[in-house]
């Protein structure tokens, strides 16, 4: 897979946890995601997590936007969301097939 396709699957990926997220009135998948940074943050405290902390602490229209953001930014970002745990395996594995199919 060239850089481009693996960018447009991490899209896709952010897209099906937000759509997760905005069908769930708890917001449980931002809940993981927060546990989950605090957990890596405390294990190995990177810039990246650093800035994810920051983020899961905004309101979830601005962690949507960041989530779906399509610029280089929001490509970085998503090399090292902390929502890996939103998706059951076999949503994940449905996108990853869609992708290797198409290519």
């Amino acid at each position: 897979m060239t850089h481009l396709q693996i960018d447009q699957r991490s899209l896709a990926m952010a897209k099906a946890v937000v759509e997760r997220i905005d069908r769930d009135p708890e917001r449980a998948g931002l809940k993981k995601a927060k546990a989950a940074c605090e957990r890596w943050f405390h294990s190995d405290p990177t810039p990246a997590i650093g800035e994810w902390m920051a983020i899961l602490e905004r309101s979830w229209d601005e962690i949507r936007q960041v989530l779906l953001d399509e610029s280089e930014e929001g490509q970085g970002l998503r090399q090292s969301t902390p929502f890996c745990g939103v998706l059951t395996p076999q949503e994940r594995w449905n996108i990853y097939r869609a992708f290797h199919e198409e290519n």
